[in-house]
C-alpha cells in the first residue's frame, strides 16, 4: 500500500510526495480511515512508527479554508520540542494549503503568544499548562474547536499535566472528535476516555512492549559510574559507526556529570540536554545534533519521546530507565523508517532487577558482551553509589540531635534592647506618648 491509495486531495499528495513518503506504516494505514470518519479514536502505537502523520494526514484532508479568527483544531502534546516538531510538520504537509498554525508552551512571553492566537489562527499546537493560561486569560476562544488531538497522553500524565488536560477538555465544546494516541494505556488514562471520550475505537500497531524491529540489542555489566564512562570512551574511540548517537542517563545530575567528564576527551562533540537547560539551549542543542554538528548527545527521558530525530545509529542506555516501557521509547530513538539500529546498555548490580523486567516485558534476552580489557574498571565511587552503613554513614537527623548549632552567649553590646532612639525617648517623656504625624484616630 502507498500513499496514493488514501485518496488525498492534490495538495496535500504533493506534499507527501515532495517529502520523499513511500509506503505508509501501520499505524497510519490503521488511523486514516477512521480518523476521517469523524469517529473518537485511540490509538496505541510505539515510538517510531508515524503517529504525527498518522493523525496529520487526516486532519488536513478535511480541512476547510475559512477566514475566522476562532481555531478549529487543538493538538496537545508534553513538550516544548515536541510542540515545535509538530509544528513543522503541519506546515510540511499544508506546503500546498492555507493553513495556519501556531505553537504555545511555556518559558515563553506570554504576550507574543497571546497576539498570535488574537490575530486569528487555524491549529493550535500546545502544552496543556499554557494553553489553559490563555485560555483563562481570554486569549485562547475554544468555542470553534471541533478536533482535539492528545498525543503522547501518557508521557503528558507522567509530567502532571492532569489537572489542566481536563480542566481544557471541559471547556472545549461537547461536539468535536477526540483523538488520543499513546505508547501505553494504563487505568489513569482509561478515566480520562472514558469521561470525555464517545465510543471511541481503539486501533494498535504493535502489542505493547514490542522491540521497534530491526534494533541490534546487547549490554555491558559494568560495576559503577566512572567505569561506565570510561566503557563509553573506549567505545567512541574504536568504533567509527558511532555517528550520531543518543546516550540516556537516569537523572539531570548524572547527564551533567557525564557531560563534563567526556568532554575532556571529546571537546566539541557532545551536546547535553535535559529541563534544567534553557529553552533556546535546548533548541539549539537538538539543531546541532539533528544537523550532524556533535556526534553525541547526553539526555534524561526528555527527548526519549515523540521527538522525531533522524538517522540516529546508536542509542546508548548509560543508566536503565526507572519503568521498563521506557527502555522501549529509549531504543525506538534509533531503527527508524526501516532502517537498522543499535541499542547498548550499561548494567550495574543494582539495575539487574530492572534488566529483568525489560527482558520481561519484551519477551526476550538481550545479548551480554564480555566487557573490554583494555578498559579500566574504576573503584572510585559517586555519593550517589556509596553502601549505607548504619553508624558510618552520614546521618542529618544525628547531626541535627547532638549539634547546638550557632546558640552560644550574646555579646555585651548585643545585649541591648532598642527603644527606638533617643529623640522617640525624650519625646515620650515629655508628652506622655510618641509624637506622630497623621490624623488621631
Amino acid at each position: 500500500m502507498t500513499f496514493n491509495d488514501f485518496g488525498l486531495n492534490k495538495q496535500l499528495q504533493k506534499a507527501v510526495n515532495d517529502l520523499g513518503f513511500d509506503a505508509p506504516t501501520t499505524i497510519q494505514v490503521k488511523a486514516f480511515p477512521v480518523i476521517k470518519s469523524g469517529k473518537d479514536v485511540v490509538g496505541l502505537a510505539q515510538t517510531g512508527t508515524g503517529k504525527t502523520i498518522a493523525f496529520l494526514l487526516p486532519i488536513l484532508e478535511q480541512f476547510k479554508f475559512s477566514k475566522q479568527y476562532e481555531p478549529r483544531i487543538l493538538i496537545l502534546v508534553p513538550t516544548r520540542e515536541l510542540v515545535e516538531q509538530v509544528k513543522e510538520e503541519v506546515e510540511k504537509l499544508s506546503a500546498y494549503m492555507n493553513v495556519r498554525v501556531t505553537s504555545v508552551y511555556g518559558g515563553t512571553n506570554i504576550n507574543t503568544q497571546k497576539a498570535a492566537l488574537l490575530a486569528g489562527t487555524d491549529i493550535v499546537v500546545a502544552t496543556p499548562g499554557r494553553i489553559y493560561d490563555l485560555a483563562m486569560n481570554g486569549s485562547f476562544k475554544l468555542k470553534a474547536i471541533q478536533k482535539v488531538v492528545i498525543d503522547e497522553m501518557d508521557e503528558m500524565l507522567n509530567l502532571g499535566f492532569r489537572t489542566q488536560l481536563k480542566n481544557i477538555l471541559d471547556l472545549l465544546p461537547e461536539k468535536r472528535q477526540n483523538l488520543l494516541f499513546s505508547a501505553t494505556l494504563d487505568e489513569n488514562i482509561e478515566l480520562v476516555i472514558n469521561d470525555y471520550f464517545n465510543a471511541p475505537v481503539k486501533i494498535e500497531a504493535a502489542p505493547h512492549g514490542t522491540p521497534v524491529d530491526k534494533i541490534q540489542q546487547s549490554l555491558y555489566l559494568a560495576p559503577n559510574f566512572n567505569t561506565k564512562v570510561n566503557l563509553l570512551i573506549h567505545l567512541f574511540q574504536k568504533e567509527a559507526s558511532f555517528t550520531k548517537v543518543l546516550v540516556f542517563t537516569s537523572s539531570k545530575n548524572f547527564a551533567d556529570k557525564l557531560h563534563a567528564l567526556i568532554s575532556e576527551f571529546f571537546p566539541t562533540e557532545f551536546g547535553i540536554i535535559h529541563s534544567n537547560k534553557s529553552q533556546n539551549f535546548r533548541f539549539n542543542t537538538l539543531n546541532h545534533f539533528q544537523e550532524g554538528v556533535t556526534r553525541g548527545l547526553i539526555a534524561t527521558d526528555l527527548v526519549s519521546r515523540g521527538l522525531d530525530i533522524s538517522d540516529v545509529t546508536h542509542v546508548i542506555n548509560f543508566d536503565l530507565p526507572e519503568e521498563a516501557p521506557n527502555y522501549i521509547h529509549r531504543i525506538g530513538r534509533t531503527g527508524r523508517a526501516d532502517k537498522d539500529g543499535v541499542a547498548i546498555s550499561f548494567v550495574t548490580e543494582k539495575e539487574l532487577e530492572m534488566l529483568e523486567a525489560i527482558e520481561e516485558l519484551m519477551s526476550m534476552k538481550i545479548d551480554q558482551v564480555a566487557f573490554p580489557e583494555e578498559v579500566v574498571v574504576s573503584d572510585v565511587l559517586l555519593m550517589e553509589e556509596m553502601p549505607v552503613v548504619p553508624g558510618v554513614n552520614y546521618s542529618p537527623e544525628a547531626t541535627i540531635k547532638n549539634s547546638r548549632g550557632a546558640f552560644h552567649e550574646k555579646k555585651k553590646k548585643n545585649t541591648k534592647v532598642n527603644l527606638g532612639g533617643s529623640y522617640k525617648i525624650e519625646i515620650k517623656k515629655k508628652y506622655k506618648k510618641p509624637k506622630t504625624r497623621g490624623q488621631k484616630r
